[in-house]
């Protein structure tokens, strides 16, 4: 399981290069950043999913 949670974290590093590069584009999208924010959210919750199933 800790595995998945490292491949998560690995995602949400990924997923925040990309925001940061669309954030510093001279017309960012509202809408990639926002999918982005999302997408790192979801993963955010996922892994906190894991890590309060390891330590129950």
């Amino acid at each position: 399981m800790s595995d998945r949670i490292e491949e998560l974290r690995a995602q949400h590093r990924r997923l925040e290069a990309m925001l940061g590069q669309e954030i510093a584009r001279p017309l960012p999208s509202i809408e990639t950043i926002t999918d982005l924010k999302r997408q790192k959210l979801r993963i955010k919750d996922q892994i906190a999913q894991l890590e309060h199933s390891i330590a129950v």
